[in-house]
């Protein structure tokens, strides 16, 4: 029987990323991610569910150059397991999410030696720029599309190789 083991998870770091070596030199980092949920409870408050990321090597140096409290991510990864026995003989199991890919969703605080308080405006500014452009493109696209019926004739008509946009 095939299996599919995949986990993607978009939300926001609750700690600094811990980033140590293993004895053999490679690089592991633990993050920390809340995912809000989509709906509201009684109180109409919106929970949040909590996952602990792991991630290897350059992806797990990246990670701590680049990420900090409260960074937006988009982690892309498996479910991993692992079971182990304390000092003190309590047998201990945990789940954890394995990073395949990292996104950073917001860009790194700015420093005193790469930019200007000019800079910092700059980006803020593009930034909305470019989701107030995403949003409108959105709304266009749903509002752009015609209904099925209407979709069915448009596929009857020839297509000129010119209309094709690529």
């Amino acid at each position: 029987m095939a299996s599919i083991n995949r986990i993607v998870l978009v939300g926001n770091l609750t700690r600094d990323p811990e980033i140590r070596n293993t004895q053999t030199g490679t690089s592991v980092a633990n993050l920390g991610i809340a995912v809000n949920r989509q709906f509201t409870n009684k109180q109409g408050e919106r929970e949040a569910d909590f996952f602990n990321i792991v991630a290897w090597d350059k992806l797990a140096d990246l990670c701590g150059q680049y990420l900090k409290k409260g960074s937006g991510v988009a982690i892309d990864g498996r479910l991993q397991s692992r079971t182990w026995d304390t000092k003190d003989g309590q047998r201990r199991t945990t789940v954890e999410v394995v990073a395949d890919s990292v996104q950073f969703l917001n860009r790194a605080p700015a420093t005193a030696e790469t930019s200007t308080q000019e800079t910092s405006k700059t980006a803020e500014t593009s930034t909305q720029e470019t989701s107030n452009t995403s949003e409108t493109n959105q709304t266009e696209e749903v509002k752009a599309s015609p209904p099925l019926e209407a979709q069915k004739e448009e596929s009857k008509e020839e297509i000129d190789g010119d209309d094709i946009p690529f």
